[in-house]
């Protein structure tokens, strides 16, 4: 698990940022993980400062995203 504050990269979007909180979502009946992040540099704008909350499988440490 992540920790408040870790810098974090989704692999989907490719947006990079700082976690901010936890929270799940439903699917399936199932509740999933997620993990919120308040992203600083999204790849499809300009845009930055935005929550974006995805399933925590999706996110990977910005220091491992630099090795690959």
């Amino acid at each position: 698990m992540f920790n408040i504050g870790d810098y974090v990269l989704n692999q989907k979007t490719g947006n990079l940022g700082k976690v901010t909180g936890y929270g799940h979502q439903i699917i399936n009946n199932a509740y999933i993980p997620t993990v919120k992040v308040l992203v600083d540099l999204a790849t499809d704008s300009r845009r930055r400062g935005f929550i974006e909350e995805d399933i925590f499988t999706v996110w990977i440490p910005w220091e491992e995203a630099q090795r690959m």
